[in-house]
């Protein structure tokens, strides 16, 4: 685990700054968590995979095919990455 003592004095002896969200407060990192979320309830619950390179591949089609080029996004008003850039290109 990243917040493991042992990783922790390893960044500490490489003069790395370790910036953690607080134990149990998702809003300290909340993008990421409604990142996960989505891709939880779009993709995994429900699903059954039968190998570790089978959910791989899922997981990276939808976020690579499917969730930066095509999905809808509110912060675009609601236009998915690839309409919104062809919309704004200058």
């Amino acid at each position: 685990q990243y917040a493991s003592n042992e990783f922790r004095a390893l960044l500490k002896t490489n003069k790395i700054q370790c910036s953690m969200s607080r134990k149990g407060d998702c809003w300290d990192n909340a993008v990421a968590e409604s990142f996960f979320h989505t891709l939880k309830v779009e993709l995994i619950h429900g699903k059954t995979y039968n190998t570790r390179q089978e959910a791989k591949t899922a997981i990276f089609e939808y976020i690579e095919v499917f969730y930066n080029r095509q999905r809808r996004h509110s912060y675009l008003g609601y236009l998915s990455p690839d309409e919104y850039e062809k919309n704004n290109v200058a």
